[in-house]
């Protein structure tokens, strides 16, 4: 269960991932993740796609493209070429992870995870649930 100060903690980062959502080109959804060590927040990403590809994440029919990166792939990644270490780190995102992120939550050594929207597929909570690692559904509209 949740302390009361830690709720606090975990809403604060939760809305500061909810406005680093914002810099997503993405139009369907736009997704913000932070991942804080120590009461730190090591690295960060949102939705988007890779370095070099123009920022357009749908086709014309609002189709995502497949190489669009997820918000937990691009906080991962940026701090895995950082000096930074996410082993026992808790990861804030806007939205729950999908099956694929949660893989690399996994192997990144992310032991918590804290989100304010559930996704429709939730295979992803499945798998993180399975393996031990914390996950708390906070949504920021009930502040």
């Amino acid at each position: 269960m949740v302390d009361d100060k830690q709720k606090i903690l975990d809403m604060r980062y939760l809305r500061m991932a909810r406005i680093w959502s914002e810099n997503s080109y993405c139009v369907r959804r736009k997704v913000g993740a932070l991942i804080v060590k120590d009461k730190m927040i090591i690295s960060d990403g949102y939705n988007g796609t890779p370095s070099g590809f123009p920022n357009i994440c749908e086709s014309e029919n609002g189709t995502t493209f497949p190489y669009v990166l997820h918000a937990e792939a691009n906080a991962i990644t940026k701090v895995a070429c950082s000096n930074n270490s996410s082993e026992g780190a808790t990861l804030y995102v806007t939205a729950s992870p999908c099956m694929e992120c949660s893989k690399l939550i996994i192997q990144a050594g992310i032991k918590r995870v804290v989100f304010s929207e559930m996704y429709r597929i939730t295979d992803g909570l499945d798998l993180l649930r399975q393996v031990g690692i914390e996950t708390v559904y906070l949504p920021l509209d009930q502040e």
